[in-house]
């Protein structure tokens, strides 16, 4: 496994979010970021589902929200 320096990982680390903190950060209603990983908004490297729970990239809401 390649090391990351702390700059990067922390940057990775924290601009992934569930469905329920994008809806937060980006002021959405309810439930909305998980009909669009329903729907297949997201790209392949935007969103990926982890157990029940979806997980959602910074990138890709951004792009969602014109952001």
């Amino acid at each position: 496994m390649d090391e990351i320096k702390n700059g990067e990982l922390e940057a990775s680390l924290f601009s992934v979010y569930t469905t329920r903190e994008a809806e937060q950060i980006w002021g959405l209603a309810e439930n909305t970021v998980n009909k669009w990983c329903n729907r297949g908004k997201f790209y392949e490297n935007e969103a990926r589902k982890s157990g029940k729970v979806w997980l959602v990239t910074r990138n890709g809401m951004n792009r969602l929200t014109s952001k």
